[in-house]
């Protein structure tokens, strides 16, 4: 199976702003349409944190489908993935030490993705790729950075920052093995539903490339 024949994957990471509670009982919702949920919450405690896998458990959420933003301890203390940012450990660091983890990174450039890339890490999130109220101010990356770093590495990549329904063909187009998303699932007012609008989005890639 090609890469472009890849099952793209819908990531959905809370926005730190939800409580716990709210964002388990929406990810309980979700989790038939969804390949992974992040705990990304840069303000909670391990403690808190550790919890937080507790209710999404609770909400019927597979412990494989959890990822802990930054948090090493809690991600190896549950068995989840993890997903590093700037500030967290290196990835060769990570996978040096618990090399069957799954891990993730976010980066924002072709360097940073080529040297993620050659870390070790599992995938890479890049963004943002469209205007987003989470980074106002700042220039979006567009599909064409996307595209080229795309070529650049061989892991998968993820999309971030302002795909919504009607963009997300764009973004599938531009090579992304998939996105992530926070606002256009956690502020929908039917959460499943919006997640459903995104898989259909996903179906209609994969017939088109079936046809190319």
């Amino acid at each position: 199976m090609g890469a472009s024949a890849r099952k793209k994957s819908l990531h959905v990471i809370s926005d730190g702003k939800l409580s716990l509670e709210a964002f388990a009982e929406i990810a309980g919702e979700v989790e038939p349409f969804a390949d992974k949920f992040h705990l990304r919450e840069k303000h909670r405690t391990s403690r808190q944190l550790y919890e937080g896998v507790e209710l999404l458990c609770n909400e019927g959420i597979p412990i494989h489908k959890i990822v802990i933003n930054d948090r090493v301890d809690v991600a190896w203390t549950y068995k989840t993935g993890v997903h590093l940012a700037f500030h967290s450990l290196p990835v060769h660091v990570v996978k040096m030490h618990f090399p069957d983890m799954p891990t993730g990174c976010s980066v924002h450039s072709l360097e940073e993705a080529k040297e993620a890339a050659k870390q070790g890490a599992d995938y890479i999130l890049f963004g943002h790729i469209f205007e987003t109220d989470s980074k106002k101010g700042v220039s979006p990356r567009g599909t064409g950075s996307l595209e080229a770093l795309k070529k650049a590495v061989e892991i998968p990549v993820l999309a971030i920052g302002g795909i919504k329904p009607e963009n997300v063909t764009e973004v599938l187009e531009a090579g992304a093995d998939g996105i992530a998303v926070m606002s256009a699932i956690l502020q929908a007012k039917d959460p499943a539903e919006a997640a459903k609008l995104f898989l259909n989005k996903f179906n209609e890639e994969g017939k088109d490339e079936e046809n190319i």
